[in-house]
């Protein structure tokens, strides 16, 4: 204990110089790092900053969702919790495998701008894996219909909706055979038949 007091001066030193070390020469001797350094320039506080959203949806198709999640979060210091951001960071939670989470803050979305495709079709892939496919039904044919069909994910969601519901009917009068849904990747899904 009695080498408390050195290791602490020590460690005060240390922070001391790591601090220093940290500032912009500008602080340090008054002039401008980008001018009295090239080879070290500085941040250019004129510059435009690069869109958290955009960002984000770089990591996601990356396979980056928790990178991608923290960009969506600083887009949404920037931007606020608008339709874009919310469907954007409930894009990610599903990603990640946080189903109720991705539920909410994609109702959220919603709430803010009901007829949002994007917010939509992850909607129903939400509703998919909680095993709603009735109301997952009714959200990718919203989606599909605001979309003209324009999107393959939605129209191929929406056939394996319908297909999923059937399924099921079939299965409650019929117990021999299930189905097991399997993601594929993102928004793709493929139902596999196995005997009962």
């Amino acid at each position: 204990m009695r080498h408390a007091p050195v290791l602490r001066s020590f460690l005060i030193c240390c922070c001391t110089a790591l601090v220093a070390g940290c500032m912009p020469t500008s602080f340090l001797s008054g002039t401008d790092a980008a001018v009295s350094d090239p080879l070290r320039p500085g941040i250019d506080p004129g510059a435009a900053s690069v869109d958290g959203l955009i960002v984000g949806h770089r990591l996601m198709a990356s396979n980056e969702p928790e990178l991608a999640l923290r960009a969506y979060y600083r887009a949404a210091g920037e931007l606020g919790l608008n339709a874009d951001v919310l469907s954007a960071l409930g894009s990610a939670n599903l990603k990640l495998g946080r189903i109720g989470q991705a539920e909410a803050l994609l109702r959220q979305a919603l709430d803010e701008e009901e007829d949002f495709v994007p917010a939509l079709n992850n909607l129903g892939v939400v509703l998919m894996e909680q095993r709603e496919y009735g109301e997952a039904r009714r959200v990718f044919q919203k989606a599909f219909a605001l979309d003209s069909g324009r999107t393959d994910a939605i129209r191929e969601n929406l056939r394996l909706a319908i297909a999923r519901m059937q399924d099921t009917v079939y299965d409650a009068v019929n117990n021999e055979r299930q189905l097991d849904l399997i993601r594929r990747g993102p928004g793709v899904y493929e139902l596999l038949s196995t005997s009962g």
